[in-house]
């Protein structure tokens, strides 16, 4: 038992300590507030207090639970919404209203309700870490697979069926050494320290977001890593809400870091809404939410991004394909900078802790394509998708710097783009993708033999449209070539008929690759043609005046088994119409 010697906002230092190691959660006060071991120096430690401090002073008492700070893993994380340290709102809101008092300690898994345990393994089977003794039925999406925790290895001396607490055992294992083991469907695992696996594997396929932008131009890979760096009002929490909903992933887990409490609030009344495009189901039925807004202490941000991943990587040992939002990590980054402030640390770059990127890079690398633990070879993959929000807008923003040389992909979102209305504002010219090449054979199997080469088509063509621009702005459109006013025409399909997507719009919202790609082929189709025509001679203004340019613009509001038939009447109207066109100006 220690006792508080200094209070300074989250910061807590204590004397009389010596028993306390770092990383250790604490109670501290007589209220029993949740802290957590950042330093020690002799018996003094340094805590961050994930609850607000007001009414602490020396003298008052400090008990460590010799505990790393850890969450709970089992049946019941779904649908659920937690705060920063995995206590369940819903449940703190029912027992003491809209005001949360400090203090209070709820279960993250409720030990009252029963889950219906089905075993798949048989009293005498061998078991090791991670092998799945069984299935529970958590919601109609996601079939939770209860695995052996560390330290159970051993014979199966009992295995029960029928319905269960997560507390209670459904399983007695005896290791080598005769002893019993009972295993509980809960398990529990410190949040710094990375669950373990047989193998990582090189990500090969596609996550994907049915966002254009993103799919065709600047892919990201199960188990891929990516930011969305931007200034405000650009739409990275739009962005990220949009990948929430409709990227391939089988459980996502979004966290709101530091950010408004209205953004997590549409997050709560949009997702129970919205249908599951592979099951018709509610969103939320393989949603786990973590809300640590600005509002909430700033302490307790630094732990939520921890908590995030630990139950993204318990749900990838399953087997899932798993998609974590971090929205955003510049907020985890500036309660760093706090607590680093407080211990009296020698700040790095614009006050942040030297550790800056180390602890960045812990985050992000714990993404990825594995080979479970346990038998089999069932594989997982993890990715990590995290917003980071400059001051300004600014991407020589340190934590804006650290985060790109992690990540492989970079959506650069463009506030001028935004104020045009253009959503994604992800900025083709400063954003890529270092998964492109890998992904290139994958999507010419499973997509269409010419994606890559369209691909790079449609990057060329808006490279081009900037250097173009550049020409306009000195000596006037009037200077440029009729080719070259082709081009600008060709990138502004691209622009607007393409890339620019209605999030709000049924269809629109989400775009199969197969759409995509037969979208891209049709637009290319027309510009050929174009080329060829315009060597004709014929007026530049008759061409971009035909009927089936604006056809080609309404094919992103189109069902997508409605394409086919649609394509082939627009493709025959493309070569008729010039034609018509030629043939009149030979006449």
């Amino acid at each position: 038992m220690g006792t508080i010697v200094k209070v300074s906002g989250p910061l807590v230092v204590a004397a009389g300590m010596q028993d306390a190691n770092m990383f250790d959660v604490v109670r501290v006060g007589e209220q029993h507030l949740i802290g957590e071991i950042i330093e020690m120096r002799s018996d003094r430690a340094s805590i961050q207090v994930y609850e607000e401090t007001a009414g602490l002073g020396p003298g008052a008492p400090v008990e460590t639970t010799g505990e790393p700070l850890s969450v709970e893993l089992g049946p019941g994380l779904i649908e659920q919404m937690f705060d920063g340290i995995q206590r369940p709102l819903k449940q703190m809101r029912d027992l003491m209203g809209d005001n949360i008092r400090r203090g209070v300690q709820v279960s993250a898994l409720d030990r009252k309700k029963k889950w219906e345990f089905t075993p798949s393994k048989s009293a005498g089977d061998c078991v090791h870490y991670g092998d799945i003794l069984g299935t529970v039925a958590e919601t109609v999406i996601v079939t939770h697979k209860i695995m052996a925790p560390q330290g159970a290895e051993g014979t199966i001396k009992e295995i029960y069926s029928g319905e269960f607490t997560v507390d209670e055992c459904i399983c007695i294992v005896t290791d080598s050494s005769g002893q019993d083991h009972p295993i509980t469907m809960m398990q529990k695992w410190p949040v710094r320290r990375g669950r373990p696996y047989q193998k990582k594997l090189p990500p090969s396929t596609p996550l994907i977001t049915g966002q254009r932008t993103i799919d065709t131009l600047f892919p990201i890979a199960k188990g891929g890593i990516a930011a969305i760096p931007g200034p405000f009002g650009s739409g990275k929490t739009v962005v990220q809400h949009q990948l929430a909903k409709w990227a391939d992933a089988d459980i996502v887990v979004y966290i709101g870091c530091g950010e408004r409490g209205n953004e997590m609030t549409d997050v709560l009344m949009e997702f129970p809404e919205l249908k599951d495009p592979k099951t018709g189901e509610s969103l939320m039925k393989r949603t786990v939410l973590i809300a640590n807004t600005s509002d909430m202490p700033v302490a307790a941000r630094e732990a939520s991004i921890y908590t995030g991943i630990t139950i993204a990587e318990y749900f990838r040992d399953m087997g899932y394909s798993v998609a974590i939002m971090a929205d955003s990590t510049s907020r985890w980054a500036e309660a760093l900078r706090e607590m680093s402030g407080r211990l009296e640390e020698m700040p790095g770059e614009e006050g942040y802790p030297a550790y800056l990127s180390s602890r960045l890079a812990q985050f992000y690398e714990r993404a990825g394509k594995v080979i479970c633990a346990g038998e089999g070879s069932r594989e997982g993959a993890l990715s990590a998708i995290g917003a980071v929000s400059p001051q300004g807008g600014d991407l020589s923003d340190p934590v804006a710097q650290a985060t790109i040389r992690i990540v492989k992909v970079f959506w650069g979102l463009d506030a001028s783009l935004a104020y045009k209305r253009h959503f994604p504002a992800i900025n083709w010219l400063n954003s890529y993708s270092l998964y492109d090449e890998r992904l290139s054979d994958w999507m010419s199997q499973n997509v269409g033999p010419r994606f890559q080469e369209l691909r790079s088509s449609f990057l060329r063509i808006l490279q081009e449209e900037a250097e173009l621009e550049e020409i306009v702005k000195l000596v006037g459109m009037d200077s440029l070539s009729d080719a070259d006013r082709l081009t600008l025409e060709w990138a502004r399909s691209i622009r607007e008929d393409y890339l620019l997507q209605n999030a709000f719009h049924e269809i629109d919202t989400f775009t199969p690759p197969e759409k995509q790609y037969q979208m891209m082929l049709l637009i290319e189709k027309f510009f050929l043609e174009a080329k060829e025509t315009l060597q004709k001679h014929v007026p530049m203004d008759d061409i971009l005046s035909l009927p089936c340019r604006e056809k080609i613009g309404r094919l992103k509001e189109l069902p997508a088994e409605e394409l086919s038939a649609t394509m082939k009447e627009i493709e025959s109207q493309i070569v008729h119409e010039m034609d018509a066109l030629a043939a009149k100006e030979d006449a």
